[in-house]
């Protein structure tokens, strides 16, 4: 029987993952130019458990007004009805892609722009696939934003992580010397991604790790240290800010942005179809493959966020929702 409301995942103050759980939300309308999508599942992300805690609302953009909010950032699902003025999509596409700035994909459907969406990879499964949409971060950090060239020195800072993973493997098919830093448990799995060198970031100071041309900086502490490793016309990319420090740390990004050849560029993932096109064809022809660390239901979805604050976690965390 057809109803108008839907499952979500919710929050009603800020807190630790225990604030979230499932609940009812208004099911979504697409409004002209959307389309609605039933999600199959979504990953768990670093910018959601800054928004659920509330310590950096402002950056990560979680500003739904009041209470209850909701949660997620990406998904993966099929297209089950178009609004007005719609081309291009069809019913029963097998899709992935963002929210954009917005949240709440954790959740039986939604609605969303068809710019944020693109052919999900005919390759993997919805749900495997689901570990895969943040990668258009690694394909801009280390294509678009550093300009990475064969031969470049490449060290990546958490490289077994769900944007590391996929910066390991498409820094080895951009033709470069791949250095990743990951947890003890995890060196294998960046060395079986691509990496030349793996190093536990517990046990290897920066200063022991050498020159590099490119540095993609996952973690968001010590960005001077890591800084002073890049060569005169080095360039590092940086997706995260130290959480305890956020003035200081986005000081520091901004402040070396102008000053000094070795550049620390920051920026936030907000893909397009363009990008998630991009990453659908590495996934299809095998350059790029989804690492899954586990895969829990809806119901469990503050299980998944704690299993991601608890660290060492290989690849992505997905929340399957069908």
């Amino acid at each position: 029987m057809e109803t108008n409301e839907m499952r979500a995942a919710l929050f009603d103050r800020y807190g630790p993952p225990e604030v979230l759980y499932v609940g009812t939300a208004p099911k979504p309308v697409p409004a002209p130019g959307q389309v609605l999508v039933r999600v199959h599942a979504v990953s768990v992300n670093g910018g959601e458990v800054h928004g659920r805690t509330g310590r950096v609302r402002l950056v990560t953009g979680l500003m739904q007004r009041g209470f209850p909010k909701r949660i997620g950032i990406d998904l993966t699902g099929e297209i089950v009805a178009l609004g007005s003025g719609v081309t291009g999509p069809r019913i029963g596409d097998r899709v992935w892609g963002t929210l954009g700035r917005a949240f709440g994909s954790a959740a039986e459907y939604v609605a969303v722009h068809p710019r944020r969406l693109s052919r999900a990879p005919a390759s993997v499964d919805l749900v495997t696939a689901a570990a895969l949409p943040a990668g258009t971060t690694a394909i801009t950090a280390l294509r678009d934003q550093a300009g990475l060239r064969p031969g470049d020195r490449l060290l990546v800072r958490g490289g077994s992580g769900g944007v590391g993973a996929v910066a390991v493997q498409l820094g080895r098919v951009l033709g470069a010397h791949v250095t990743a830093l990951a947890g003890a448990r995890n060196l294998d799995l960046v060395r079986d991604l691509g990496a030349h060198e793996a190093y536990d970031y517990a046990t290897v100071a920066p200063a022991d790790l050498g020159r590099f041309d490119v540095i993609l900086d996952t973690a968001g502490t010590e960005h001077a240290a890591f800084r002073r490793l890049l060569t005169p016309s080095g360039r590092m990319v940086a997706i995260a800010f130290d959480s305890r420090r956020i003035t200081a740390s986005l000081a520091y990004i901004a402040a070396s942005a102008v000053h000094g050849r070795r550049r620390v560029r920051f920026f936030s993932g907000n893909p397009t179809t363009r990008l998630l096109t991009d990453l659908t064809r590495y996934v299809d022809s095998g350059a790029i493959r989804p690492v899954v660390d586990k895969v829990f239901p809806l119901d469990d979805i503050a299980a998944a966020h704690r299993s991601l604050e608890a660290g060492g976690v290989r690849g992505k965390i997905v929340v399957r929702i069908v």
